[in-house]
This record gives C-alpha cells, sequence and structure tokens, in this order.
C-alpha cells in the first residue's frame, strides 16, 4: 500500500485494492503459506460473478501478486496468462424531459437546493466525476472566464484539466460560492453539505435517489456523466474533445459511446459529407436508354 501510495495513487483505487487482496486473503487465510496458492486463485477467478467483478478481481489481485514476484515474495504469478472478460459497460441515457424535470425540483432557496441544482448542472455542462466534483474547491473556478480546472491530485487520471463551463453553470456557482459562510475559507469545497462538510457519493446517491422518487425515473449519479457523453456527441461534439473532457487517459471508452450513437451515423454524414461541398444537389436529367435504338 505504501508503494501504490508512492505512485500517487488515487485515494479510492487504494481503498479497492486493500478491499480486493484482503477479500481474497479472508477467504483463503492459508494460501499464503500454501504450495496451492495458483489453486486458491483459480478457485476465486472461478466464482459464478459478474463480468465487471471477475475484471476487477483480476485487475487488482494481479497487480499484487504481480509486485510480489518483483520484491522476491513469490517466484510466478498466479493469475499470470488470464484474460479479462467482455463486459458490456452499464451506460444510460435520461431522457431530456425528465432531465428539465429534474432541473425543476432542487429548492433553490435553501443551500442544499442551490447545491444541488449548480452540482446537477455541473455534471450535465461537463461530465466530470462525482468525486472530482466533490474535490473542487472557489480557486478551482474561473467563472469570469468560464473555466474550471481539474487539478492533477483530484482527477482520477491523476492528470489536469481545464474545462469550459456554459454561462448559465457560472452563474449557479458563483450565486454558491455567494451564498457561502466568510468564515468557510477558501479550502470548503464548493459542493459541501450545509456545514461545510465535504460531500460524498454517498449523500449524492441519497440526493438523487430522493429526486427519482419524485421523478418517477431511476437516475444514479454516474448516470448524469453517461448522458453528458451521449448528448455532447449527439449534438455534433467532436469525440476526441470528449475523451479530454472527460478525463479518460485513452480513447478505449470515449469509443464504446461513440458506437452507442451509431444510430445517429446516417443524420451525420448528411450533414458532414464532403461531397455536399463537392457536388452541386441540383439534379441533372439523363434520358433513359431506348434499348430499340442501335
Amino acid at each position: 500500500m505504501f508503494y501504490k501510495q508512492a505512485q500517487r495513487t488515487s485515494e479510492t483505487t487504494l481503498n479497492d485494492y486493500r478491499g480486493y487482496v484482503e477479500r481474497f486473503f479472508k477467504r483463503f487465510p492459508d494460501s499464503w503459506q500454501s504450495p496451492n496458492l495458483k489453486k486458491c486463485a483459480m478457485e476465486y477467478m472461478a466464482d459464478n460473478v459478474k463480468p465487471a467483478t471477475f475484471n476487477l478481481r483480476l485487475t487488482y489481485l494481479r497487480a499484487f501478486f504481480g509486485w510480489c514476484v518483483e520484491e522476491g515474495y513469490l517466484s510466478e504469478n498466479p493469475l499470470a496468462g488470464i484474460k479479462r472478460v467482455k463486459a458490456e459497460p452499464r451506460i444510460v441515457e435520461i431522457p431530456e424531459d425528465m432531465l428539465q424535470a429534474l432541473l425543476a425540483l432542487p429548492d433553490q432557496s435553501t443551500f442544499s437546493g442551490l447545491r444541488d441544482y449548480a452540482l446537477l448542472l455541473f455534471t450535465l455542462d461537463t461530465g466530470v466525476r462525482p468525486k472530482e466534483a466533490f474535490s473542487l474547491t472557489v480557486e478551482d473556478f474561473d467563472l469570469s472566464h468560464h473555466v474550471v480546472t481539474i487539478p492533477a491530485d483530484v482527477a482520477k487520471t491523476r492528470t489536469a484539466r481545464t474545462l469550459p463551463i456554459m454561462p448559465q453553470t457560472a452563474d449557479a456557482i458563483r450565486k454558491l460560492i455567494r451564498v457561502r459562510p466568510a468564515d468557510w475559507g477558501k479550502d470548503v469545497p464548493v459542493f459541501c453539505s450545509s456545514e461545510g462538510t465535504p460531500l460524498t457519493r454517498h449523500t449524492w446517491r441519497d440526493r438523487l435517489r430522493m429526486y427519482s422518487k419524485q421523478l418517477g425515473f431511476k437516475i444514479r449519479p454516474y448516470d448524469l456523466r453517461h448522458t453528458f457523453a451521449l448528448m455532447y456527441l449527439r449534438n455534433e461534439g467532436n469525440a476526441f474533445a470528449l475523451q479530454r473532457m472527460m478525463g479518460h487517459s485513452d480513447m478505449s471508452m470515449t469509443k464504446t459511446y461513440v458506437h452507442l450513437t451509431g444510430q445517429d451515423l446516417r443524420e451525420t454524414h448528411k450533414k458532414a459529407s464532403p461531397l455536399n461541398s463537392l457536388i452541386p444537389k441540383k439534379k441533372t436529367r439523363v434520358r433513359k436508354i431506348d434499348s430499340r435504338r442501335k
């Protein structure tokens, strides 16, 4: 764990390493001393679990065993050669009428309601990850120029990125900052509780669950991020720009969103084809060939 901390691994990922490794050894407490470590590892991976769970187990345990090999604790990695299974990502798009109804629900006369409204706008405007949003402070926002910087120590990929935001989002965040008590200072996150404590994924999940009951439509925190990505592409946003906006380390996840908007390809092609500017749209009539003529 110290090794991973030294690599500046995020707290969330550190907790995942701790959880997956501990769960394995809790189930097989004597496997480390046993010559059958590989057998135990295979039995664990043979569980009838969802593809996503299988891949997470494989990722964290294989990395741990790989470190053990490098440090001389093991002679070989018992999970070497095991491949990830294909898992279809759970991507949800929220209908536009539901989004409009959702944005009308927060009571903006209260701090919590105004915070919820601003956070909804911010997520739908940028696709930011919930945990990244919860860590942002006043100094990360340049509201006069309508930009926000996700610092490297906040970003999941540990790479800073600067994102544009719409004036409506900037106005909501400006109002939220304006009603904060002066003694909170600049270190209290922008999206926090009414007591000035950091917002958590559990709190935000519960708030969205409350709004979902009012809507009669289930919305989870990451659904907002997915909806941003799909709507961004459908509104002719660039896939490479989307990758930068969402903080993807490569195009693999971005391609998933592109694939899901594939049904819109025909309409996009009609608008973007080079033939629109190369060939006049005026039709030229051609007489039908008379087969009787030689």
